[in-house]
């Protein structure tokens, strides 16, 4: 079968705010003379940015009160230390130039009496610096973004294509291989420079805000080329997730004032943030729910425990203006108006705070390719990441890549193709999965392993439970991946399933033996069994690499520049 062959100057893989964010950047530097495409599983404004609600953060207002480092400080205490401090200096300098620049394209950002940029209250952040559209910030953005790439004849996006694999020629990034979704037929992408920017990882779990896309499709690529993940055994959970669905529920609920209540009615944040109360950093929210959870203050809602989420209080006035989305999203889904009732709501799934090894500039180890926005690992959310960063640092390490991946395709120089690379890789598609034979429903192994990590990798862990996941997680893999029943080429959802699965499956395991061999609890990753923070032996960055038989570990310093490692309290 003949391979089709695309030649572009950059190829972006991922449609969200990072995505969008390098390609525009890469046109406006070369001034449109280089060729760029962006490349998506789903159509470019379904990607998981959309989902994004409550804010994004900058300091916009150093004159009344808040500052830079602030906001540097606010984060490096949040990430409890892991966060590289040049990185987040970094992040905290570009950021406001960013949200001022979306501004200039059109961004209907909310604005406060006087006419300024309007800015509220996030967990964590000592000022109020997440700047917000009403409760859907993301799909504004992206909006805005989407609208400003058709003002550039030189992007191209390619709506639905699944990257399979990255083509690598020694230490030097050459392209990748990739399936159109329409036609089933497999592609290759001959790019100078490649921008990876997936999004995170998030539906290895079963409750989880993550859209069916979040995958690890692109941590997973990475890997498989040699590139280590760092941190992933830190997943974020959010403390207000919709029971049952686990449809996120904003930050900017408790940001505009919202209380978290037991069954005692009481505002429990008291005892474990007294001054920060419903507003302290995710992790230890996330933590105070669940012990009231367990200790037997929650509630339980459709045979799911839980605890509330009290907006009654704020107003009806106030809940349509500024979270509207909110009101709609828990009327529609469990019949729950929260200007008559509370919330019920407990700790999900949320984001993926390690993911593709990078330094500074967003670069990877191997020559020509970046990544950018959830599924890169800077650091600057190290073992938490604050509310309403995340969006931001999307934008600025998008800026960052896309600039510096036009720079670097002026004086990138041309040099053979490693053919057999590709040959390979259409062999696994074809002949291993296409055609491929097995016993196993890949369906019933996703739900195995989301079952796993809703019970194994949650906001609390023992080594125990980490040792049953980790024999579990080489058991799935065993067991999985042979078997794809629908054999048609168009729109093959079950092959593109397959390939999901087998991405979660290994970047699991690679979060999952990071967990069990981090002995100390750290921001989001609390071990009972290891109930300090342990600076001594595990101030340092995980570093997994893949092998055909499961990760191995090493570790690479935190980058320490003003502020040294103090215990958190709020």
């Amino acid at each position: 079968m003949a391979i089709e062959t695309l030649t572009h100057d950059i190829a972006v893989i991922g449609s969200g705010l990072a995505g969008m964010r390098a390609a525009v950047e890469a046109a406006r530097v070369s001034k449109g003379k280089l060729s760029i495409a962006i490349f998506t599983k789903t159509h470019a404004m379904r990607s998981h940015s959309v989902a994004a609600e409550g804010g994004s953060a900058a300091v916009l207002y150093p004159d009344e009160g808040d500052s830079y480092d602030s906001h540097v400080f606010d984060t490096i205490k949040g990430s409890d230390y892991l966060a590289d401090q040049d990185a987040v200096e970094r992040f905290v300098t570009l950021a406001p130039g960013e949200l001022i620049q979306l501004d200039h394209w059109g961004m209907p950002w909310s604005r406060r009496d006087d006419g300024k940029i309007a800015q509220r209250p996030f967990g964590g952040h000592e000022y109020n610096r997440a700047t917000y559209a009403a409760d859907k910030v993301g799909f504004l953005e992206m909006e805005t973004l989407y609208s400003v790439l058709q003002k550039f004849d030189c992007v191209k996006i390619y709506h639905e294509w699944y990257v399979t694999s990255i083509v690598r020629d020694g230490d030097t990034f050459r392209g990748f291989t990739a399936i159109n979704l329409a036609t089933g037929n497999l592609a290759v992408i001959k790019a100078k420079a490649g921008i990876m920017a997936t999004g995170g990882a998030g539906r290895m779990y079963g409750f989880t805000t993550n859209g069916h896309s979040s995958t690890a499709d692109g941590h997973f690529v990475a890997y498989r080329a040699g590139i280590p993940l760092k941190d992933m055994e830190f997943i974020q959970f959010h403390p207000t997730g919709l029971v049952p669905t686990g449809i996120l529920i904003t930050e900017a609920s408790r940001g505009e004032g919202g209380y978290l209540i037991n069954n005692k009615t009481e505002r429990f944040m008291s005892k474990y943030a007294p001054q920060k109360m419903e507003l302290g950093p995710r992790d230890l929210v996330s933590r105070s729910e669940m012990t009231e959870i367990n200790e037997g203050r929650g509630f339980e809602f459709r045979e799911m425990k839980c605890i509330h989420l009290d907006l009654r209080h704020l107003g009806r006035e106030k809940i349509l203006e500024k979270l509207p989305q909110i009101r709609e999203v828990t009327m529609k889904f469990i019949g729950v108006d929260p200007i008559e009732e509370p919330i019920p709501i407990r700790p999900v799934a949320h984001f993926t705070m390690g993911g593709i090894h990078t330094d500074i500039d967003g670069a990877t180890p191997l020559k020509g390719l970046w990544a950018a926005g959830e599924v890169a690992c800077v650091s600057v959310n190290g073992a938490n990441r604050l509310g309403s960063n995340s969006t931001t640092t999307c934008l600025v390490w998008g800026a960052i890549t896309g600039g510096l991946a036009a720079q670097y395709c002026t004086s990138a120089g041309g040099s053979g193709f490693p053919v057999d690379a590709v040959k390979k890789e259409e062999s696994r598609v074809f002949d291993e999965l296409l055609r491929g034979s097995g016993s196993e429903n890949p369906y019933v192994i996703r739900r195995e392993l989301q079952s796993l990590m809703d019970k194994n990798m949650y906001v609390f862990r023992t080594g125990e439970g980490l040792n049953e996941a980790a024999k579990t997680i080489k058991a799935l893999k065993k067991r999985s991946y042979k078997r794809v029943e629908d054999k048609t080429k168009e729109y093959n959802t079950n092959l593109l399933h397959v390939f999901e699965i087998e991405a979660m499956l290994e970047v699991a395991e690679a979060a999952i033996v990071g967990a069990l061999a981090r002995q100390e609890s750290r921001g989001a990753h609390t071990r009972t069994d290891f109930p300090k923070r342990d600076d001594g032996k595990w101030l340092r960055h995980t570093l997994a690499r893949y092998t055909p038989d499961g990760p191995t570990l090493d570790y690479i310093p935190v980058i320490i520049t003003k502020h040294k490692p103090q215990e958190r309290k709020y």
